[in-house]
């Protein structure tokens, strides 16, 4: 009987453990209500970053649009670096007005106005000192403007040394003094000859070529013609008053002007016509100046051309001047 009694109390028991798991609804309910509960907070991540691009690239569209815009414009420019003055100014957005597009434009004008207008006055003075350095050339005086008014006296060249002259070089070692004009020069040997002075300090001379009216001549004497500013213009005048010694109607064509020291020199070809037949001499004229005279000293050769064979005379006669004590 007991032992009855402790079986049937023991399968009493077994529907007890049985029910103790309980039901498996609320957890998969949980989970489910936890996932409905992030998918909208995606979506909404997602529409803020479409949002955000499309706002980006429309704000891009839009200044691309104006700068390209400007540029085609007539008269428009391209912005390039000078966009730099946008940074004092809100950028352009969704709502904004149009009218901060245009100050750009305005800064930059004004700037590369500015600029330009900065760089010329800067550029000015770094000019001025260099004209102001330049010497500026003195005055000519009315005997200068009047022998360039001259037809047969050209405009001076630009400075050209003298050239080797046709004919043998015949060197002498004799020389002329002239204490007048404070100068020396060489005395040729034959046939040149010493001839009458006057109205020069010095003169030779070449035999006298039957049929020409002109003869070959080298003389030395103080300058017959008023000193001029500079030593040039004095040459200058000089060459015109040797005119007189040529053939009436006579006209210079200048072959050399240089600096001599002390002095200058031009060479220059007389051209004329004797018994309606054209002809020409070769020339030169020096102007020195002296220590203690007033005046240059003036050397002045002239050979035709029925002697041009001696026109190398003319190279030995300028390089053989120097100076000496006047009287």
């Amino acid at each position: 009987m007991p032992t009855y009694v402790v079986a049937e109390a023991e399968t009493s028991e077994l529907p007890k453990i049985v029910a103790g798991p309980g039901p498996k609804n609320p957890p998969v309910s949980a989970v489910k209500r936890s996932r409905i509960g992030d998918l909208p907070m995606r979506v909404i991540y997602r529409f803020l970053a479409v949002t955000v691009t499309v706002i980006v690239a429309a704000v891009a569209a839009v200044i691309g649009f104006v700068s390209s815009g400007s540029s085609e414009r007539p008269g428009g420019e391209a912005p390039g670096p000078i966009a730099a003055p946008s940074a004092a100014t809100p950028p352009p957005g969704p709502g904004s007005s149009p009218e901060p597009l245009s100050a750009p434009a305005s800064a930059s004008a004004s700037s590369s106005a500015s600029a330009s207008a900065s760089s010329s006055a800067s550029a000015s003075p770094s000019a001025s000192p260099t004209a102001s350095a330049a010497p500026a050339a003195p005055p000519r005086s009315a005997a200068v403007l009047a022998a360039l008014a001259d037809p047969r006296v050209p405009e001076l060249p630009d400075d050209k040394r003298l050239g080797r002259l046709p004919g043998k070089e015949h060197p002498a070692k004799r020389r002329v003094r002239d204490t007048r004009s404070g100068v020396s020069l060489i005395r040729f040997g034959k046939p040149w000859k010493g001839y009458g002075a006057a109205p020069f300090a010095t003169r030779q001379v070449l035999p006298k070529v039957r049929g020409t009216a002109s003869r070959a001549m080298l003389v030395s004497c103080p300058v017959p013609i008023n000193v001029q500013e500079t030593v040039k213009d004095t040459a200058l005048l000089a060459a015109r008053w040797t005119l007189n010694h040529h053939p009436r109607g006579g006209e210079i064509t200048w072959t050399a002007s240089q600096s001599i020291k002390d002095g200058w020199m031009l060479a220059y070809q007389v051209r004329y016509k004797v018994k309606g037949k054209p002809h020409r001499s070769m020339a030169a004229v020096a102007v020195k100046e002296v220590p203690g005279l007033d005046k240059p000293a003036l050397v002045f050769v002239t050979i035709p051309d029925v002697q041009r064979s001696r026109w190398r005379d003319i190279n030995t006669a300028i390089s053989s001047i120097s100076t000496i004590k006047p009287e």
